[in-house]
Order: C-alpha cells, then sequence, then structure tokens
C-alpha cells in the first residue's frame, strides 16, 4: 500500500499545484474551485471526518465514478469533465491534510 499511497499523494499535490495556476481566468477558477467544494463534501459524506490516509487512498479508486456524478448533477458547467480530473486531485490533496496520520 505504501507505494501506491506515494503516488496518489503526488497525483493529489501534483492536481493542487494545477489548480493553483488555473488563477488567471477569475470565471473559471469560481468553477473549478466549485467543484472541488462538491467533491470534498462527498469525500466528508463518504469517509468523515476521522480517517487515514490508506482509507482516502482507497475512496480514491471509485472517484473518477462518484465525482463524475456529483458535479454532473450538481453544477455542470460547460467543459467540466475536462478538469474533473483536475478537481479530483486537488479535493483529495486539501483533504488529505485532515487525516490521522497526515504529515506535512
Amino acid at each position: 500500500m505504501a507505494v501506491e499511497l506515494e503516488i496518489a499523494l503526488r497525483e493529489w499535490e501534483d492536481g493542487y499545484r494545477r489548480l493553483q495556476e488555473a488563477g488567471g481566468d477569475s470565471s473559471q477558477r469560481i468553477l473549478l474551485d466549485r467543484h472541488v467544494e462538491l467533491v470534498t463534501a462527498e469525500l466528508r459524506r463518504r469517509i468523515g471526518s476521522t480517517f487515514t490516509l490508506g482509507e482516502l487512498a482507497r475512496a480514491y479508486d471509485d472517484a473518477d465514478r462518484w465525482a463524475r456524478e456529483v458535479v454532473g448533477e450538481q453544477a455542470p458547467t460547460p467543459g467540466w469533465p475536462r478538469t474533473l480530473a483536475l478537481v479530483q486531485a486537488a479535493a483529495f490533496h486539501l483533504y488529505a491534510r485532515g487525516a490521522v496520520d497526515y504529515q506535512p
């Protein structure tokens, strides 16, 4: 699990970095932030507020499906599927900071 977790952490960090770089177009950034909020809320619902990084990584395995459903149902915007991977990774990166075993 350690290797898979390390890969996931890097992927999440990269997604968050790319989200930060997307700040040039404020209307696009507002939409991306809204989608991150939706994915984060769904994470909270699925795994709760007390979790480990391993549990978060397991939730990530199935996240493509449910993140698509959540964003598609609650905030579909033109072109949103193109940014879903970035949104998903950024949400997981931010949520990981609340893991009981998170170490900066």
